[in-house]
């Protein structure tokens, strides 16, 4: 995955079908609910995945990433992407499926910083590689799931390989709860 170009920068948000009540009460507790869990596979896997794959197919985009956001009280995946140099803005927003809400771009002032990295201590102090590296964190996640049959994947699978994934830097399973909590 290349560095987002932070002047280049669009989102969109998807959203997902889990009543505002549940996401609300179960925000940071997932691990625990593997219904709410099924929900988000899902949506990553029949959305995500799909989004990410026609940007890419047709040289739109060269880095995207997503997380999962409440927005007016919702659950939804906002994806950001960086659009590549040559391509029209009006291609992208054709691009996109209808399921994909609020396309806009992104003002550069807000993706120079990342809430919790602390800037200084990057070299140069290039957020671009910051950002590129979390877009490899969202690629390895839909990696992740499309290594599955289009089955329930229960959480203690997923939860195993971010074990291996937090374990590198002796961080174990408390860092996923601990982010967990956190958020």
């Amino acid at each position: 995955m290349k560095k987002p170009n932070l002047n280049r920068m669009w989102e969109i948000w998807i959203p997902l079908d889990i009543p505002p009540r549940v996401f609300q009460a179960h925000q940071g507790t997932f691990l625990e609910h593997q219904e709410w869990f099924n929900k988000v596979v899902d949506a990553i896997r029949l959305q995500v995945c799909e989004v990410v794959s026609i940007l890419r197919s047709k040289q739109i985009v060269d880095w995207y990433h997503f997380l999962i956001h409440p927005k007016d009280g919702k659950p939804f995946i906002h994806i950001r992407v960086s659009i590549r140099e040559d391509v029209d803005s009006k291609d992208f927003l054709e691009s996109l499926p209808s399921y994909c809400l609020d396309p806009k771009p992104i003002e550069r002032k807000a993706v120079e910083l990342i809430d919790g990295i602390d800037k200084p201590l990057l070299k140069n102090e290039e957020i671009e590689e910051a950002w590129r590296i979390i877009g490899e964190q969202s690629e390895w996640i839909t990696h992740m799931i499309e290594i599955y049959q289009n089955k329930e994947i229960p959480i203690k699978n997923f939860a195993q390989f971010m074990h291996f994934y937090t374990n590198m830097m002796s961080l174990g399973h408390q860092t996923i709860l601990l982010c967990c909590i956190s958020y």
